[in-house]
């Protein structure tokens, strides 16, 4: 994201320290990430040093700082899912992908990350991948879902 795209976003809220949460959610909504070079952007444009801008962008989960995948895949590891075999599935994933929860593989094709409730407790171990939910997971049907994004 360049310069001027995240000028304009800093600018809509007129430089007030308060929304600079906002301005962060704003600038990661067009570029699925914030890097270092982003919130140093931010750190100059608004009156915050760069060691809050990163606290804030750290701090808070909604804040990725590494590159997402195109497919994003979410499994559930509340009690319930861990206890039906959501570990099973991480162990697939693993498998398929190289990565880990919190992982994205360096083809930029998958990002992993653990939840800890879908509300979905009585189907799990449940999924997420792009938005879809997926129920009663096991490695075979977590395989089949994953190589359905080729």
């Amino acid at each position: 994201m360049d310069n001027d795209k995240i000028d304009k976003i800093i600018d809509k809220y007129q430089g007030d320290a308060s929304s600079l949460i906002q301005v962060l959610l704003d600038i990661q909504n067009e570029t699925t990430w914030l890097s270092k070079e982003i919130l140093e952007r931010v750190s100059e444009k608004y009156p915050v040093p760069f060691s809050k801008v990163l606290h804030i962008a750290t701090f808070y989960k909604a804040f990725d700082l590494i590159p997402k995948g195109s497919h994003e895949i979410h499994v559930c590891n509340g009690t319930s899912c861990h206890v039906r075999g959501s570990s099973r599935v991480f162990s697939k994933i693993k498998e398929l992908t190289k990565i880990r929860p919190g992982e994205t593989d360096p083809d930029l094709k998958f990002s992993l990350k653990a939840v800890t409730c879908m509300g979905c407790c009585s189907a799990g171990p449940s999924m997420i991948v792009d938005g879809k939910l997926h129920s009663n997971m096991d490695p075979i049907n977590t395989e089949d879902v994953l190589r359905s994004c080729d």
